[in-house]
């Protein structure tokens, strides 16, 4: 499953808001050294109940706008990709 998703690193508190057309992900890690993007990883895993090595950021390494892909087999037995 791909999610577009909008980082907003130097939060308060990790927070994940669902608006109509994407998430807008709040993580407390500033944006150096890759460490929001590690932080992004590991709420989307926490948040979609599966482990960090199937969160994938696939657009946007450098920007807040970002492309994560999300391997869940649950998922893709209901949509049927797997067949």
């Amino acid at each position: 499953m791909k999610v577009s998703v909008r980082v907003i690193p130097h939060a308060r508190k990790n927070v994940i808001c669902v608006e109509p057309d994407r998430l807008k992900v709040y993580v407390t890690a500033t944006a150096v050294d890759g460490k929001a993007n590690q932080a992004l990883i590991a709420l989307l895993a926490e948040h979609y109940a599966v482990r960090k090595s199937r969160v994938q950021i696939i657009r946007g390494l450098k920007s807040r706008h970002k492309i994560v892909l999300i391997e869940d087999e649950r998922i893709e037995n209901v949509t049927g990709k797997d067949q």
